[in-house]
């Protein structure tokens, strides 16, 4: 028997209970819900041989990701995850625009256009960014499209404006400077853009975007870890603590603690 979306099974999956009025408060609830309930984990596309051609995915078949991963349990990448988020909020009744955006490199430049998917909710006259599949650390839940600072369990994000229209998102956590996060065009896009996106990327240096990579990541109430590789972040009130998982046996304990829901003491 074919596994069907349904949204009923996805609310109770991330404990949102109820009923999911087209809100504001509905849609910080469901995207902070979804990042407490379900991680961020590349193990299934990390490899290197496949590089960009996953980004190719972006149009989803919600029944089968919705299996795997509501139902099924595991994790899953940013078109995954926001593109069972898009689905989620369209069935509730939400106005969703499907938004692309460079991401932030390890050598500080952006990325390309499209290297990101995600949501851009459009609400009582304002548009509100949603997003479940950037590692990070990120948002927990949704931020305006503004220029004033949004204050998130003790981290700062706020929109800058850039040359040619792009608005850059960054965060500040307590005691730290501003980083970008990424950086994106507040332009409606299309699905079969992504398409056409692995032969744009053919040049770009692979190395630069964490190709092969293994990436974990999950919130909790006020926080967020992040595994990237062996790099470890952990943020709790805003305050945020990096280190380096050299020992085999704290690695795998720190990956178990994000891949096990509810579990925030790595």
């Amino acid at each position: 028997m074919t596994t069907v979306f349904s949204a009923d099974t996805y609310l109770k999956r991330i404990g949102f209970t109820g009923t999911p009025e087209p809100t504001v408060e509905t849609l910080r609830q469901i995207q902070k819900k979804h990042l407490l309930a379900i991680p961020f984990d590349n193990s299934l596309n990390a490899d290197a041989e496949r590089g960009f051609e996953v980004l190719a995915d972006a149009d989803i078949d919600a029944d089968a990701v919705f299996a795997e991963i509501v139902e099924g349990g595991r994790g899953g990448v940013c078109y995954e995850l926001n593109g069972l988020m898009r689905r989620l909020l369209r069935d509730l009744g939400f106005d969703v625009r499907v938004l692309g955006a460079a991401v932030i490199q390890v050598n500080g430049s952006f990325g390309p256009d499209l290297e990101h998917i995600f949501a851009g909710v459009h609400l009582d006259g304002e548009v509100w960014l949603v997003d479940v599949g950037l590692a990070g650390p990120s948002f927990l839940e949704p931020l305006r499209v503004t220029e004033e600072v949004q204050t998130q369990y003790g981290v700062d994000y706020r929109m800058v404006p850039a040359d040619d229209g792009y608005r850059v998102v960054q965060r500040r956590p307590r005691g730290g400077g501003w980083s970008p996060l990424y950086k994106f065009l507040l332009q409606d896009r299309d699905l079969a853009e992504w398409k056409d996106l692995v032969p744009k990327l053919a040049d770009f240096p692979v190395e630069l975007v964490l190709v092969g990579t293994r990436i974990h990541s999950r919130a909790f109430d006020n926080g967020q870890m992040v595994l990237i590789g062996k790099r470890y972040v952990r943020v709790e009130d805003g305050h945020e603590e990096v280190r380096v998982l050299a020992d085999p046996k704290r690695y795998r304990e720190v990956v178990g603690a994000i891949l096990a829901p509810g579990t925030a003491d790595a």
